[in-house]
């Protein structure tokens, strides 16, 4: 571990454990009620608050979400999908780049977005009822000695001279004795699915159909470039906008009906899983009032903070609707993976100063963007 990082990751590892302990919630739909601080004005189908447990897999609970809203918006039904079949996709795809860059590459739990894009077009997808990852009598998520495991035998494998060409077998036997062996085949409503037919015929999956966006001023506007963050260890470019833009893309979609996949900082103290409000308030003791006054939020400042490593890439969840607090401050109402925390039973109210210096990237569907959007963005 970075010994820079040390007290961010600390904090990181608290709110998941805090996560699994969350105080006695009121229900979500309560959330506009006067005692609870918020006139919800828009909120879209979204499927049940799931929770990570002690796994680095945001990347893959926070897209699969938003792919479980596309198939509600699409009328597919209520569709629970299995984050741990990506999770283990993406392992074997880390593990072949780890290999073929002789140990130099990023090999841990996290991952981004467009890494599930990516693997559901080519791996395919299924129910979390066909694979959840989990071995008999295990009920929650841990990949800590997995993934230590994983990164030990890929050391080995590259000591040795020449690199076995067999050693897959050994990464993935690893694989399936902590997760279980995913089904070639399953049974879904009645019919039997491979993984690939089941996105294509169930899910109706088109990777074209979304777009990653991101705003930082080093990098030219209006064109594509490679985040410079240790989790996109793939690679993956995200269209570079205006931060103007990237707001009206985000609201854009949300009031179009598309939820959106949500890459931010969660480890400064404005953010409050426990209390339900993510802020930038000027003073430190307002964590929890929604209508505390908050820090300017500018490209500027939004750059050096990136730029200085304060703002990192730390969680992603998704964005799944707008409220409004009694003295009319915009928040984004995002749904987390830390099971059922805070007083919004896993959502957390998220202000437009907070997301304008500490989001990252964001993923959303083509079609939520406004026709200006499309055109500048260049987005067919």
């Amino acid at each position: 571990m970075n010994p820079l990082r040390f007290s961010k990751a600390s904090r990181l590892l608290a709110l998941l454990l805090f996560a699994n302990y969350p105080l006695p919630t009121a229900n979500f739909l309560h959330a506009q009620t006067p005692e609870l601080g918020l006139r919800v004005t828009k909120q879209l189908p979204a499927t049940a608050v799931k929770n990570q447990g002690a796994t680095g897999t945001c990347w893959s609970f926070s897209t699969t979400a938003m792919l479980e809203s596309e198939g509600l918006r699409k009328n597919l039904g209520e569709l629970d999908l299995s984050e741990m079949f990506t999770v283990r996709n993406i392992y074997l795809e880390k593990a072949d780049n780890y290999v073929r860059r002789q140990g130099k590459a990023q090999f841990d739990e996290g991952g981004l977005g467009h890494d599930v894009l990516h693997a559901i077009q080519t791996y395919g997808a299924m129910p979390e009822a066909a694979y959840a990852g989990l071995k008999p009598g295990q009920r929650g998520h841990d990949h800590s000695q997995l993934v230590k495991n994983l990164r030990a035998y890929l050391d080995g494998v590259i000591k040795q001279q020449p690199v076995p060409m067999d050693w897959r077998t050994g990464f993935v036997k690893i694989l399936d004795e902590a997760l279980g062996t995913p089904p070639a085949t399953f049974e879904f409503n009645g019919k039997t699915y491979t993984p690939k037919e089941f996105a294509a015929q169930i899910l109706q999956f088109n990777p074209d159909e979304y777009v990653s966006l991101t705003s930082y001023t080093h990098r030219p506007f209006y064109q594509p470039f490679i985040v410079e963050i240790p989790d996109n260890w793939a690679n993956g470019s995200y269209l570079n906008v205006p931060l103007p833009e990237l707001f009206a893309a985000v609201n854009s979609s949300i009031e179009r009906g598309y939820t959106v996949m949500w890459d931010a900082d969660v480890s400064n103290p404005g953010w409050n899983q426990r209390r339900g409000y993510a802020l930038e308030p000027v003073q430190k003791g307002d964590a929890s009032n929604p209508d505390a006054a908050e820090k300017p939020a500018t490209p500027e400042l939004r750059q050096q903070l990136f730029d200085s490593q304060i703002t990192t890439d730390d969680h992603l969840m998704q964005i799944t609707g707008t409220a409004l607090s009694p003295a009319g401050k915009r928040f984004f109402i995002v749904k987390n993976s830390w099971g059922d925390a805070g007083p919004f039973r896993g959502y957390i109210h998220v202000s437009e100063p907070y997301f304008a210096l500490n989001t990252v990237t964001v993923i959303l569907p083509k079609a939520g963007l406004s026709e200006e959007l499309r055109a500048k963005f260049g987005v067919k």
